[in-house]
């Protein structure tokens, strides 16, 4: 043998780290490529060690050495079924690798049937979670094929289905049983009890936790017992226990957590009770709620735990004679211990285990009046747990630190403080540290803990600098569905804002959130993954050099093809998002277009807005009026059946949502730019919905509404509708009474374009030219809405800077008027050719009120810096409007109003050089 292997030991802080240093001249060819083939077989068997058991027996079928060194019985003690499938067939293959195995853990009972294929008969622990649906009958079988089982553990889950039945029939099959923890059964009656004490000799470790009933005075019969656990347990009844559990004569530790246990109890407990050193009553609340008994420190020797003790002092308070360092931490203390004492071992993994099982528990319940204890205690024993010896007690501690911030889970609302807690106490730079292991069930964990403590800014900030967005960009490849998901999640919730977006990208988020949507829609059971890689694409899409990146990288393709085939209604509504921010680029890059020529993208997002659900229903609509910005998506919308279809969503949204009506209407506004479209809106019945979301007490809505309103309006039949619908009213409040300076700019020019002039000559007072039509009073709307225009255009004229500017051909007059009369979200405003010339037209109505109104919209679209201000400029001196703007600005009977707003107009004019219009 010419592999050699030395062992090199570095310090890091006060911690050694032992691990192998390879020969390298032993590993690398004459080119200096590695050969893995020359490896030492320690070196590969370690290698091995950090895989999952189905990639182990993969990576064995390469040759015949590491066949050999894959069979190792050193990397077959342990499996863990929990998170890749494993059934019958598969476990067949792996039986003779399994003589040696001796624990397991698995997920749900379909699980069984593979662990029974193992034919492990040697098996000592088995650990089952997510095993609500398991039966008395799996149970026994499990426990029949595995005679040698020291340790069975199903929960935390409710076993709701396993009954005492199998209780006596796991007694009597397993003799050499040791620990025993069940979660969540209806009853545990006297027989079963009974049974275990009488073929159970060697039970010591006794769980029943969760569960309806428990028969106390059989308990007592377990001589056998030194840790007992009750928790969660109702209808317990005390006034037997303390008589009973006396009788228990090597009883050490006593869990009663989340029970309504009495401090009388207790009190009889410590007195009756020889053995007992440590009771836990965490979350008690006739305990909690009696400072006098909890302050009271003579409790005959023993030690109490409650949620208003200090736990880590009374945990060591049990060890005052056993050598530790700080005696702050226990825990920590125990672990760096070079001598060990078994006895001590077995007490503080009972108590690691309890007491992070109830802290898991109580986060999921999320009681109030907890923030004391969260802030000043649990999160630091969370933190101290998952540096845990015991696998499943960092997993629950992770678990419960993702869950106990969590307020408002539908929302995404996290609890400040305690995630602050987690940050100010080293918690990121340890939840990165398990996110790093190899250990799947640790991997997932502690990424849902990261994507949740990540809603708050702080903590996301201390993720990113702690190289957290590196670590999940690894995880989200993952093979395991629920590390890629969470690690998902986490990048969904740090691409928030504008922060950490281009980290995220740079460390190769992008390709990695498109490769996994087209991994796992063929595999299928990713509903979780998609959504949160969907949301984290979203998300990244909102910037403008992320939404490039999502487009090369496929992202247009995957996401549509999210949108026109998944079903998951979560799935859907961030893929219409996603598509939503990615044509919100339409101004700075080629997004706008691609995704609207992508096969079928137009037609999905049509077909969501039929959703049944409100979420789905909004995105897509937002998607389809930000891709109706582009002339060609607009037409195709249309022609794809977009008018039916949004008319149709503004019809049934008049109870939903304000951001689902804001956008409905926002995708009406959009599509209506074209008159074609505007027409055919009108008649589709679209003129009714709109009126009524112009009547929202929400500002983003009556905006929208008011903004199509205005395109809908150009058209003279579409205007007589308004009339007919009973709209002027309703434009005439938002025009006067709306706080948003857009809504009320649009609703005026929606009214002038009702009002001059045109409609009379289609509308006689009561007809129309449908059949069926209302009767209208069109000459007292019309001073109706000429009154209102007109006190709208005064709110933007200070008369004294008005005659100023009168008397002045100073710059700086008309610079003052135009700041002051500007509306910003105006200069995004596109108008097309034939509404510019309606302006211009405009200025030469006998009406002052419309001259005025005119020439203020035109200052609006012409002010340099205005997204469109170039074009718009364009457009007017394509219609020789300059010699309409210098009549209208000396016009002897105008209002000054009018005459001012037409001077800027042509100083925008003449501020634009000829070469910028071409």
């Amino acid at each position: 043998m010419s592999r050699r292997v030395r062992r090199r030991v570095l310090t890091r802080g006060k911690e050694k780290l032992d691990y192998s240093e390879i020969d390298e001249s032993l590993s690398l060819d004459d080119r200096g490529v590695l050969d893995w083939t020359r490896l030492p077989d320690d070196t590969v068997i370690q290698l091995f060690s950090c895989l999952n058991y189905r990639d182990r027996a993969s990576l064995s079928s390469t040759c015949r050495t590491w066949r050999t060194l894959g069979k190792s019985p050193c990397l077959w003690q342990a499996l863990d079924l929990r998170f890749h499938k494993c059934d019958p067939a598969s476990a067949s293959s792996l039986v003779s690798r399994c003589e040696n195995l001796h624990k397991l853990r698995f997920r749900g009972p379909d699980s069984v049937d593979a662990i029974i294929n193992l034919q492990a008969k040697n098996l000592r622990e088995i650990s089952g979670d997510s095993c609500r649906k398991m039966t008395d009958a799996t149970l026994s079988v499990l426990a029949a094929r595995h005679e040698s089982l020291e340790c069975l553990m199903i929960g935390p889950d409710f076993c709701e289905r396993i009954s005492s039945d199998a209780l006596k029939a796991v007694a009597i099959c397993c003799p050499k049983l040791r620990k025993l923890r069940l979660s969540g059964m209806h009853e545990v009656d006297a027989d079963a009890i009974n049974a275990l004490a009488k073929h159970c000799p060697k039970l010591t470790d006794i769980g029943f936790i969760d569960c309806r009933k428990v028969d106390e005075t059989a308990l007592g019969n377990v001589a056998s017992v030194r840790f007992l656990s009750v928790a969660g347990t109702t209808h317990m009844k005390w006034h037997l226990i303390s008589q009973h559990w006396s009788k228990l004569r090597d009883l050490v530790a006593l869990d009663v957590s989340r029970t309504d246990i009495t401090p009388t109890i207790i009190s009889r407990f410590f007195s009756s009770s020889i053995s007992l050193k440590v009771l836990c009553a965490l979350n008690c609340p006739l305990l909690d709620t009696d400072p006098t008994y909890l302050s009271n420190k003579n409790h005959k020797g023993k030690v109490l735990l409650a949620f208003t003790t200090d736990i880590l002092k009374g945990v060591s308070a049990l060890f005052a004679d056993t050598p530790m360092t700080s005696k702050t931490n226990c825990f920590l203390d125990w672990r760096n211990t070079k001598v060990k004492d078994g006895r001590t071992d077995e007490v503080l993994n009972w108590l690691e285990w309890i007491i992070s099982n109830s802290l898991l528990r109580v986060s999921e319940s999320n009681p109030p009046g907890l923030d004391s204890f969260w802030l000043n205690q649990g999160t630091s024993l969370l933190l101290t747990f998952m540096q845990s010896p015991q696998e499943e007690v960092q997993e629950r501690a992770a678990t419960a630190l993702a869950t106990f911030v969590v307020i408002d889970d539908e929302n995404a609302c996290i609890d400040t403080g305690r995630a602050e807690a987690v940050m100010r106490d080293g918690g990121i730079r340890l939840l990165l540290d398990i996110a790093r292991s190899w250990r799947d069930g640790l991997q997932s964990e502690a990424a849902k803990a990261i994507a949740n403590l990540s809603v708050n800014a702080n903590v996301a900030k201390a993720v990113a600098d702690e190289g957290g967005i590196n670590v999940l960009v690894n995880l989200v490849s993952s093979v395991n569905r629920m590390v890629a998901e969470e690690a998902a999640g986490g990048l969904w919730n740090l691409s928030v804002g504008d922060d950490h977006k281009g980290t995220i990208a740079e460390a190769g988020a992008v390709k990695a959130l498109v490769d996994i949507i087209y991994k796992w829609s063929r595999s299928g059971g990713g509903d979780g993954v998609l959504e949160r890689a969907a949301g984290a694409l979203a998300n990244l899409a909102a910037d403008d050099g992320c939404s490039r990146e999502v487009a090369s990288a496929g992202g247009v393709q995957a996401l549509v093809m999210l949108a026109r085939t998944y079903k998951v209604e979560g799935v859907q509504e961030q893929a219409a998002r996603a598509l939503a921010n990615l044509a919100a680029h339409g101004d700075s890059n080629t997004n706008n277009a691609a995704v609207g020529q992508e096969a079928g993208a137009l037609e999905a997002l049509l077909q969501l807005t039929r959703s049944t659900h409100d979420g789905v229903r909004q995105e897509a609509a937002g998607a389809l009026w930000n891709l109706s910005f582009d002339d060609r998506n607009r037409e195709a919308i249309a022609a794809a059946g977009g008018v039916e279809a949004l008319v149709s969503l503004a019809q049934s949204c008049s109870g939903s949502s304000h951001g689902l009506q804001e956008r409905a209407a926002g995708a009406l506004w959009g599509l209506s730019v074209s008159e074609t479209n505007s027409i055919a809106i009108g008649q589709e019945g679209g003129v009714a919905p709109l009126i009524a979301l112009a009547r929202s007490d929400a500002e983003d809505v009556h905006e929208t509404a008011a903004g199509a309103l205005w395109n809908l309006a150009f058209n003279p039949g579409n205007a007589l509708r308004i009339v007919e619908e009973g709209g002027v009213p309703d434009l005439v409040h938002l025009c006067s009474s709306s706080v948003s300076k857009m809504a009320r700019f649009m609703s005026a020019l929606a009214l002038a374009y009702m009002f001059d002039g045109r409609l009379d000559e289609i509308a006689v007072v009561g007809t129309s030219t449908e059949s069926g039509s209302k009767s209208v009073n069109l000459d007292g709307f019309r001073r109706m809405a000429m009154k209102h225009i007109e006190a709208f255009l005064l709110t933007f004229s200070d008369p004294q800077a008005f005659a100023a500017a009168a008397a002045s051909s100073a710059p700086t007059a008309l610079t003052q008027i135009t700041e002051a009369a500007r509306i910003q979200e105006a200069g995004h405003l596109r108008c097309s050719g034939a509404e510019i010339g309606r302006f211009v037209l405009m200025l030469r109505n006998p009406s002052p009120i419309l001259k005025g109104c005119a020439a203020f919209a035109l200052l609006q679209f012409t002010v340099p810096g205005g997204r469109h201000a170039v074009l718009h400029v364009r457009l007017l001196q394509n219609t020789g409007a300059q010699r309409v703007l210098r009549a209208a600005a000396a016009a002897a009977g105008a209002p000054i109003q009018a005459k001012i707003f037409a001077r800027i107009v042509l100083r925008n004019l003449e501020q634009h050089p000829p070469e910028s219009l071409v």
